[in-house]
């Protein structure tokens, strides 16, 4: 099968197009800026999904568009709405203009339930559009990645403090990249289907920050901020037009809702990940 891969070279979309490639699927691997994947051979595109006619010709004889195409950094000049639904809707119209027939969409757990929050709302008012395409679809909606939580909690395991939100534990299944990247190509045929993907073991956020501390050999000291700080956060960002609103809305939203996927999948070992931390 002939499968362009947009957003192939950030760290799932290197893992996806590994697996693509392993599974022995022809790829264009697209994105901002290329590189070198080591094993991998394919054919490299350079895009901006907020410049459609960077896509021009990139669906010609595909058999399918994989997109993990998402805003994951903090812009005052770019949203959510550009990259997450204006720009998946510009690779969505440019696969449907060179004729391909299936569309998978990297989402995230939960997307429609918020839609005050930024992130969320561009990914689902995205998945709404994708349905509505007339391709065959499927959306994969992660609950988080290993490396994400890690890169939460080391900075304050650093410092020897880990502050949660709110007075509730809430849990996750997140699930390393190499085993989703593995879902994401097991189910590349699968007809109109939504999955929401999460890892083997399930921990609240308490637990999470104890093994964390535990692999780096200290005392476990955890305090809680109210939720409301992060509202004000918001806001004051929201005033400073620095782009830091969504992230923190998001960041909010994460350690402040369950996010246990049904879906689960995969051999690698949370716990033994942060060891390795």
């Amino acid at each position: 099968m002939k499968v362009v891969l947009a957003g192939a070279f950030g760290n799932l979309g290197a893992d996806i197009l590994k697996a693509l490639a392993g599974a022995g699927h022809e790829v264009v691997a697209a994105d901002m800026a290329v590189r070198e994947i080591e094993g991998v051979s394919c054919e490299t595109r350079v895009i901006d999904v907020t410049k459609p006619e960077t896509l021009k010709g990139l669906c010609e004889g595909a058999d399918a568009v994989v997109t993990t195409v998402g805003l994951t950094r903090t812009s005052a000049t770019i949203t959510n709405y550009d990259i997450d639904y204006q720009g998946n809707v510009n690779l969505l119209e440019e696969a449907t203009r060179a004729g391909v027939k299936r569309f998978v969409y990297i989402s995230v757990i939960k997307a429609d339930s918020d839609p005050n929050v930024p992130m969320l709302h561009a990914k689902a008012m995205f998945e709404e559009k994708l349905k509505e395409s007339g391709l065959t679809w499927v959306i994969h909606r992660p609950t988080g990645y290993f490396y994400d939580i890690a890169k939460v909690f080391m900075p304050m395991i650093e410092k020897g403090t880990v502050t949660l939100l709110g007075k509730q534990d809430v849990h996750a299944n997140v699930i390393d990249t190499p085993d989703f990247a593995d879902f994401i190509v097991y189910h590349l045929t699968d007809e109109n289907k939504t999955y929401d993907v999460g890892g083997k073991e399930t921990y609240s956020y308490e637990e999470m920050a104890k093994m964390f501390f535990e692999a780096a050999g200290k005392p476990a000291v955890i305090k809680r901020a109210p939720v409301f700080l992060f509202d004000v956060l918001a806001l004051v960002n929201k005033w400073k037009k620095n782009g830091k609103e969504a992230i923190i809305r998001f960041s909010k939203w994460t350690l402040t809702h369950e996010l246990v996927g049904r879906d689960t999948w995969g051999e690698h070992s949370f716990r033994e990940y942060i060891k390795s931390c």
